[in-house]
């Protein structure tokens, strides 16, 4: 056993290091709730899908089918080169497209999610480095809130802000009385934190909360999506449908008296406006609970009786990431802000709202929301972005003009790709269409440590190390500790980490000072750590020196002296505290958002039905329990979690029985945008007219480069529709998706997804 502790987003552990391999890793000893993803770890760090050398596409590697051979993407074969030869083709590269185009034709791509390591953190590095070279094109949001960062600014505050300073759990035991949960408190997604979560919160603060006599209300199409309470009511939803519920949960309030009119005159601007829309006076609806019942397929009854009991109760309303993630996401967000308002209970401890309780492990520490050391960007002089969701259409659409949040943009013209730390083929939508809109680009350079689908779509793969074959600090805002994250082994084969692979390129493209400013790696872990603590005294934060820190291996963070509840401040004077919205209030009306004059997201909160469609099955592609999105899918755990080595697939056995679909059955799950294979599993669990399946599924396409075919794997998002959830956010609508599936009654195609691509085996006049 390793005696130094490592940091990964889903938790802290000790490696077991034996013979130069890594044979287990032993969770952190006071982690009440490790997860069990570590498992994954050992058996795929060296093993076959791992990128063990620089690697070329064939096509790309001659100049002469070099652009042409770009629609081989996802399906050619690849040639191992020297690390020279790589890096020299890198830069090259690099060089004409800015030469030729600018640096407003590099797309910095990479999603944050790599390494749990703070100067090691591949977006950073490579965003850093682009700056360093010139600029490029970002990306803005994130898959995960792509609505709700956009939306709550304008009516609250920054979702980082509001997410680091949500009510602790503590507070929450003392004082709630009624949590109501749209979406769950799923506790397989609280297993994470974007930089570690050191010590796994939800299942023993839902153990406190139920032994203190919380009454809970799981608002989800899934009764599983909130366990480990003793008093909970399942209202089984129908998905898309949580605005409705909660304009007529106002309706009741409003109708009967029991909205807090003096709290919303003094902490809101723009209640009428919002109360007129729901009593039906402008468009002569009233958004009765027997409205609300034809749409959300709930009783009216239960709906009237729950926001009574909501207004006679000390009540947590909090919505899950999930319902933004869809058609017209913006508005379950708004209308949870805005009932929270009505009860006048915000910035009560134990009332109020939350926004993604349980869609991470950190939300509702109560810790000071400190996260330890940064790597500084530099500054970017190219002005062009994109909203993260809209990665196809910018490759498919340059020039063409789009709306996003107030302005009018057009999509710049993307001729390189440089991505770090990501796999954009787990995260967007429409997974053919991407495919297509990847043969796009001149040239794609990816850093990966294994062959996923990013890779195999990429001209360029430089094998990148892993949090174990590195020196690092793990820390995550508002997480319990520091970690001193001390390599465990050495490198495997020829992987490199990303700082010294960009000083490389730096060096060859004559930016390498500004890059690297002369440090190594070791220089730059110490300098931020030092810079770290002065951010960390004015949280009253002691932190230890670099070389007592490091020796000791953590650090843990002290629990603030004041315990934490959203918005008290505001609560109690909200002139000496105003929010950062333009009326300094909770803004029930936007008249800034009103002036963008968007038909899919007016001035208020508002219902929009949905779009009709063929398929008669609501598909949920929700957070996995065996791994991190995709991350370590070729590992021991996410792998034993399948079905003949597919997807498991959670449907009502109503839905299952005229289809013939029995528990363990193999099926087509498809829709106009592709289909894939998964395995049917059967639960009374799931609201009839609804199927569920965890993303992350290795894209493994039965023929690679054909249009609208078979996943053989079970990745959702070939299924998925990739639209913005509206012109205001352009965020991700992957939960608005509806199918048909039949049972899979032909040979079963194999699982292909693990085996590394053609041809990588370095050639004799290469070695």
């Amino acid at each position: 056993m390793g005696s130094h502790f490592t940091a990964t987003h889903w938790g802290v552990y000790l490696p077991r290091v034996e013979d130069g391999r890594v044979v287990a890793l032993a969770p952190a000893p006071w982690d009440a709730s490790p997860s069990p993803i570590g498992d994954s770890v050992p058996g795929a760090i060296d093993g076959p899908t791992r990128v063990r050398r620089p690697a070329v596409r064939a096509g790309f590697l001659d100049p002469r089918t070099r652009r042409a051979s770009a629609a081989l993407r996802g399906r050619d074969a690849y040639v191992e080169v020297p690390w020279d030869e790589a890096l020299d083709l890198a830069a090259g590269e690099l060089a004409r497209v800015r030469s030729a185009h600018g640096n407003g034709a590099i797309f910095g791509g990479s999603y944050g999610w790599s390494s749990a390591g703070r100067f090691h953190h591949a977006q950073g590095q490579l965003h850093r480095f682009l700056n360093a070279f010139g600029g490029y094109v970002a990306s803005r949001d994130s898959y995960s809130l792509g609505a709700g960062r956009v939306l709550m600014p304008h009516i609250v505050a920054d979702m980082d802000t509001l997410l680091r300073e949500h009510t602790s759990w503590d507070v929450l035991a003392e004082h709630c009385e009624l949590f109501v949960c749209l979406g769950g408190l799923p506790l397989k997604n609280a297993q994470v934190s974007p930089g570690g979560a050191s010590d796994h919160l939800l299942p023993t603060a839902l153990r406190r909360l139920s032994e203190r006599g919380v009454r809970f209300i799981n608002v989800s199409p899934v009764r599983d999506d909130l366990q480990g309470v003793a008093q909970v009511q399942w209202l089984p939803i129908r998905p898309g449908s949580d605005t409705a519920f909660l304009l007529a949960i106002a309706h009741v309030l409003f109708h009967e008296g029991l909205a807090d009119e003096t709290f919303l005159a003094s902490h809101t601007t723009g209640w009428t406006t919002l109360r007129d829309y729901v009593l039906g006076h402008g468009d002569g609806q009233p958004k009765t609970p027997a409205w609300a019942a034809s749409r959300t397929g709930l009783a009216a009854h239960d709906i009237a009786a729950l926001a009574r009991e909501m207004a006679s109760r000390r009540t947590l309303i909090n919505t899950a990431y999930s319902l933004q993630r869809a058609w017209r996401g913006e508005q379950p967000f708004w209308m949870t802000v805005a009932v929270a308002a009505l009860l006048g209970q915000v910035g009560l401890p134990g009332g109020g709202f939350g926004l993604g309780y349980g869609c991470m492990n950190n939300t509702g520490s109560g810790r000071a929301p400190f996260s330890g050391p940064r790597l500084p960007q530099g500054h970017n002089p190219v002005q062009d972005f994109i909203p993260v969701a809209r990665v196809a259409d910018m490759l498919l659409r340059p020039g063409q003009a789009y709306d996003y949040n107030g302005q009018a943009l057009r999509y710049p013209d993307i001729r390189l790709i440089y991505w770090a730390g990501g796999n954009a083929f787990h995260h967007h939508q429409d997974l053919y269409r991407l495919a297509r809109a990847w043969h796009r680009p001149e040239t794609i350079i990816v850093h990966e440590q294994y062959w996923t689908a990013q890779a195999r779509h990429a001209d360029i793969v430089l094998p990148a190390t892993t949090f174990l074959e590195r020196d690092d600090i793990g820390s995550s805002a508002s997480d319990r500790y520091l970690i001193a994250m001390k390599a465990a082994i050495p490198p495997i084969a020829e992987a490199r980490d990303d700082y010294a692979i960009l000083s490389a390129l730096a060096r060859r493209l004559d930016c390498e000072e500004v890059y690297t400013e002369g440090r190594d790696a070791g220089t730059w872990l110490r300098l931020l750590y030092d810079a770290s603590r002065a951010r960390a005294q004015s949280h009253g934060i002691a932190l230890p020196a670099f070389d007592a820190f490091w020796q000791a291996g953590r650090f843990e963070v002290p629990l603030p002296a004041r315990p934490m509840v959203l918005l008290e401040d505001f609560r109690r004077d909200p002139a000496a505290s105003p929010l950062p919205t333009p009326s300094g209030r909770i803004e029930l009306y936007s008249m800034r958002i009103a002036s963008f004059g968007y038909d899919d997201c007016p001035g208020h909160p508002a219902w929009f039905d949905p779009p009709g469609t063929p398929y008669p099955l609501h598909l949920l592609s929700n957070q996995p329990a065996t791994r991190l999105h995709s991350q370590y899918d070729q590992g021991a755990l996410s792998r034993a979690s399948k079905i003949q080595e597919r997807e498991p697939l959670t449907m009502n056995p109503e839905d299952a029985r005229p289809r013939g679909i029995a528990d363990g059955d193999i099926v087509r799950v498809h829709n106009g945008q592709g289909a894939f294979l998964a395995a049917a599993r059967l639960s009374a669990g799931i609201r009839q007219g609804v199927v569920q399946i965890a993303t992350g599924a290795w894209y493994d396409p039965l023929t690679p480069g054909t249009a609208r075919g078979l996943d053989k794997h079970g990745n959702p998002n070939v299924v998925t529709q990739d639209i913005g959830a509206s012109r205001l956010s352009q965020g991700c609508a992957a939960q608005s998706t509806s199918v048909e599936i039949t049972r899979w009654d032909g040979p079963l195609p194999p699982v292909t997804a693990f085996v590394p691509p053609a041809g990588i085996a370095m050639p004799p006049s290469r070695r």
